[in-house]
């Protein structure tokens, strides 16, 4: 029997057996290294540390970019109240200076429609001559005041003109007051 005939029979040749050889020095290794990095405990905790780490970084993440988003809808919905806050105040305050303004021209057509005829023909007799005066006034006080007096005045004078009926108005109850007293006083 030859070599050959050995190796037909089942027998291995010397180079199959160097590679069984090989092949299981390579299987014995990595059987080993498993078992050592399976009782290597510190690196074990490490990797189990640095997976907990990326996990908890991660989680963060997404707390603080659900955190944002939700300040900024909350943000988003406090400026829109607050505009609808306002835009409700302005409104109140619109029809409120508008009854204001209505009650008190009812008012003042209240005290004209009861005032007499003679009490609003002296009333205006009063005003014309109050004019009148106010006209010799300010003639005077033109000769006799100083310029940037003279320019005071006039800025108060156009104020008083426009608030012309607020004044006038204030000026007729007044008026209507003092003539009231005036005509309670003879009767007694």
């Amino acid at each position: 029997m030859n070599d050959e005939s050995q190796n037909q029979m089942g027998t291995p040749t010397p180079e199959e057996l160097r590679e069984q050889v090989e092949r299981t020095r390579d299987e014995l290794g990595q059987t080993v290294e498993a078992l050592a990095a399976k009782a290597d405990i510190k690196a074990q905790a490490k990797a189990k540390t640095a997976a907990v780490k990326e996990q908890a970084a991660e989680k963060t993440a997404a707390v603080k970019e659900q955190a944002a988003e939700k300040t900024a809808v909350v943000r988003e919905q406090a400026a829109e109240k607050t505009a609808a806050v306002k835009e409700q105040a302005a409104e109140k305050t619109a029809a409120a200076s508008a009854q204001l303004r209505e009650k008190t021209e009812q008012a003042a057509q209240t005290v004209k429609d009861k005032t007499p005829d003679a009490v609003l023909e002296k009333t205006a007799q009063a005003a014309a001559q109050v004019r009148e005066s106010a006209a010799q006034a300010k003639r005077y006080a033109a000769e006799k005041t100083p310029d940037p007096l003279l320019e005071q005045a006039d800025r108060a004078a156009t104020a008083a003109r426009a608030n012309r009926t607020p004044l006038i108005a204030g000026g007729a109850l007044l008026a209507v007051f003092l003539l009231i007293r005036r005509s309670r006083g003879r009767n007694r």
